[in-house]
């Protein structure tokens, strides 16, 4: 969709099954939206306010996180594939059953998360 949401205010939004391919999310705020199968592949969400948000099952692919907040997040089962989460905030996440590999996770915070069954081969 390319659509520029740079700065929207989405909190508690339903935004399940959307497809936000490509859309630049920019320090927009999701805080505790529902974002369950939503295709976000390639979406640029740098600074962007993800608090409790669900992104359980979403499509992952070449999303930008660069300093995000994802602290209280629910990425269980997403599907991760060359994701940038440099310098993003993952405290309290729940990490369960996703895919590391190609991820980048320099400077991000991960401590305490929920990582049961992590694969990074």
């Amino acid at each position: 969709t390319r659509a520029d949401l740079t700065e929207a205010d989405l909190r508690d939004a339903d935004l399940r099954g959307t497809d936000v391919t490509g859309a630049c999310l920019a320090r927009a705020n999701l805080t505790d939206s529902d974002l369950r199968g939503t295709d976000l592949s390639r979406a640029n969400l740098p600074g962007a306010d993800l608090t409790g948000a669900t992104l359980k099952k979403t499509e992952l692919t070449r999303v930008n996180f660069e300093g995000a907040n994802l602290s209280e997040a629910d990425l269980s089962h997403a599907i991760l594939v060359r994701v940038n989460m440099t310098g993003a905030n993952l405290a309290g996440a729940n990490l369960e059953g996703i895919d590391l590999k190609g991820v980048l996770l320099t400077e991000a915070v991960l401590s305490p998360a929920q990582m049961e069954q992590i694969k990074n081969n």
